[in-house]
């Protein structure tokens, strides 16, 4: 038998277990108070519920029996009475005492359970969707060899400035002949710049 200090410290354990499970999944408990789903759930992550000694159907009828008429929560000392009751099935032959110490034991530092909650799940048909590898026309040039997106520069033609311009000229007229990375990109009038001299470069 445990003495009273240990008793005091195991139930205040067993409180802070409560409060996490109370606000699990969204609820809109501040802690205080459990609805029956994350009560079900308290039980089967700790190891309270093993579908042979405690079944589901035991917890439920547990909790409807410790809750207030009309009510669909119940409160810490509520939740403690239904701890001693769910204790004597599931340590049979136990003072009721000794059962919820053990419930407490089960309870201690447990946190609800997410695994596989939130998992992602790729289906057949879909995976192709995201493989930037079999992208074709248009949108195979939003992303580089490494699968890694362009960003604007996949999505719109950007003008590259970085080359220079050639001024041509006869007499009082002249035209353009616009060069980047050393190609021709554009000629205004190809008839008007054929026999006429061309200016240095300039950048």
């Amino acid at each position: 038998m445990l003495n009273a200090a240990c008793k005091l410290t195991m139930a205040s354990e067993a409180e802070r277990t409560f409060q996490r499970f109370a606000v699990f999944g969204g609820s809109s408990s501040s802690g205080t108070e459990m609805n029956n789903r994350n009560f079900s759930k308290l039980c089967k992550d700790c190891g309270i519920m093993d579908d042979k000694k405690v079944t589901s159907t035991d917890v439920d009828i547990v909790f409807s029996k410790v809750k207030a008429k009309n009510a669909r929560t119940i409160t810490f000392q509520q939740f403690q009475e239904a701890m001693k009751e769910l204790g004597q099935k599931q340590f049979k032959g136990k003072s009721p005492d000794e059962a919820l110490e053990n419930i407490y034991k089960l309870m201690e530092g447990k946190e609800p359970a997410t695994t596989g909650v939130t998992k992602a799940v790729t289906v057949g048909g879909v995976s192709h969707l995201t493989d930037t590898s079999k992208y074709t026309g248009t949108h195979k040039e939003r992303f580089d060899q490494s699968g890694k997106g362009k960003g604007i520069a996949g999505r719109e033609d950007v003008t590259d400035n970085s080359g220079y311009a050639m001024i041509l000229w006869k007499g009082d007229k002249e035209s353009t002949v616009m060069f980047l990375s050393n190609k021709v990109l554009l000629i205004p009038d190809p008839q008007r710049t054929e026999s006429l001299p061309l200016s240095h470069p300039t950048h």
